[in-house]
C-alpha cells in the first residue's frame, strides 16, 4: 500500500509490532443485499409482477442493436428505486453493482453492465399513455388476483381505500404545478389499496399520477369502477366497502356508489354551518361528559344531509369531540362522514 492509494482505510499503529490496515477495497462488494428479498416477492406472482409491467410495453428499438431487453430495463428501474436510487443518474454508480446485476437477472461479476443514465431517461420517455393504462390495469389485476388464490375467493368484506398523496418536485418537471394545500410544487398521484376482512395489512393496488393542481376526486370514479370490477371477479360473494376522505365528497362519485349494488361506502365530509347545527347537540354532550371527566370525549351520532348539489338526502355520521391535553386549553373538533344511506 502506498501513499497514493486511493481506498479509505484504518490503520491501527499501537496494537502490534506490525501495523495492521483494514481496506474496503473488495472489487465485487454491494450495500444492497437484501434487495434480493424484492426478486423473491416479485416471483410469487403467478408471472412475476415486473416481467407483466414490461410486457405491457412496445420495444421500437433496432433488435440487432439492443443491449438492455425492456425487461432488464424495468428491473434495473424498479429495484433502482426500491433500493434509493430515485434518479436515473444513478445508473453510474450502480450499473457495475453485482447484486444489481443479479437483480436484472445477469451474471453479477461477468455480465454485461446495466443500462447508462441516457438509455434510462430514452426508455422513460418512450413509455405511452397506453401503455401507462394497461400497466395501471396489470397492476390491479396482478395485486387483487394474488389475494384471490390466497383466500380462495373468500371474504366476508373487501375494503377500497383511496388517497391522494403529494409527490414534492423540484426543477421544472412537466405538470408539476403549486399546490395550495400541500404548500408545494408536487404532482399529485392518487393511490388505491385493498384489505380483506379484519387483516390489518393494505396492498396497494393503484398508483395514477396526476398534475399538482386537479382535484382529489379527479379520475376517482373512472378507477374506482375497474377496482370493484376485478373485485368480483375474484371475490363474487364479497361485500365490498370504500373508504374516501373529504376531497373526494363529489356529486359523481357519490351517484357512481350509489348505482353499484353490495357496495357500502363511508366518505369523510367538509363542516359547513347546516352540518355545524346539526352537531350542536352532540357537542353539547361531549363537553358534559369533558367536563365530568377532565378528559377527552367524543359522542356520536348522526342526520340526514343534501348539499344543494346533491339529487337526494344521504345519511350523514357526526362525531363531536372536545380534546383535552396537559398544558393546553379544551378544544372541540367535529368530524362528519357521508355513510351508505
Amino acid at each position: 500500500m502506498t501513499d497514493f492509494t486511493a481506498t479509505q482505510c484504518v490503520l491501527f499503529a499501537d496494537l502490534e509490532r506490525r501495523p495492521i490496515v483494514l481496506a474496503f477495497d473488495q472489487a465485487h462488494g454491494s450495500s444492497d443485499g437484501g434487495a434480493i428479498l424484492l426478486s423473491s416477492a416479485n416471483r410469487r406472482f403467478s408471472d412475476g409482477l415486473i416481467e407483466s409491467l414490461s410486457g405491457c410495453l412496445q420495444d421500437a428499438r433496432q433488435q440487432g442493436k439492443v443491449d438492455h431487453p425492456l425487461t432488464d430495463l424495468m428491473r434495473q428501474r424498479i429495484y433502482g428505486l426500491a433500493c434509493g436510487y430515485e434518479d436515473a443518474n444513478d445508473a453510474a454508480r450502480i450499473g457495475a453493482d453485482p447484486m444489481h446485476k443479479l437483480l436484472a437477472g445477469r451474471d453479477p461479476i461477468k455480465g454485461l453492465d446495466l443500462a447508462s443514465q441516457p438509455t434510462l431517461s430514452r426508455f422513460e420517455n418512450s413509455v405511452t399513455p397506453r401503455s401507462l393504462y394497461t400497466m395501471g390495469m396489470t397492476l390491479a389485476e396482478s395485486v387483487i388476483m394474488r389475494h384471490g388464490k390466497r383466500r380462495n375467493g373468500h371474504a366476508r368484506l373487501v375494503t377500497i381505500d383511496m388517497d391522494p398523496t403529494d409527490a414534492a418536485t423540484y426543477g421544472a418537471q412537466q405538470l408539476s404545478f403549486f399546490n395550495t394545500h400541500y404548500d408545494n410544487h408536487c404532482y399529485l398521484p392518487m393511490l388505491g389499496f385493498v384489505s380483506f376482512d379484519n387483516e390489518q395489512d393494505q396492498y396497494l393496488c393503484a398508483a395514477i399520477l396526476r398534475p399538482g393542481n386537479v382535484g382529489a376526486a379527479t379520475g376517482a370514479v373512472g378507477v374506482m369502477r375497474r377496482l370493484i370490477e376485478l373485485v368480483r371477479r375474484s371475490f363474487p360473494k364479497s361485500r365490498i366497502r370504500v373508504r374516501l376522505d373529504g376531497g373526494f365528497a363529489s356529486p359523481a362519485l357519490f351517484e357512481f356508489l350509489d348505482a353499484e349494488p353490495k357496495v357500502e361506502y363511508v366518505v369523510g365530509m367538509a363542516s359547513n354551518a347546516v352540518l355545524t347545527r346539526h352537531c350542536e347537540e352532540a357537542m353539547t354532550v361531549a363537553r358534559l361528559c369533558s367536563g365530568l371527566t377532565d378528559g377527552t370525549e367524543h359522542v356520536y351520532g348522526d342526520t340526514r344531509y343534501a348539499a344543494k348539489s346533491w339529487k337526494r338526502e344521504r345519511r350523514v355520521i357526526l362525531k363531536a369531540e372536545v380534546v383535552k391535553a396537559e398544558g393546553k386549553e379544551a378544544r372541540d373538533i367535529a368530524l362528519l362522514g357521508a355513510y351508505t344511506c
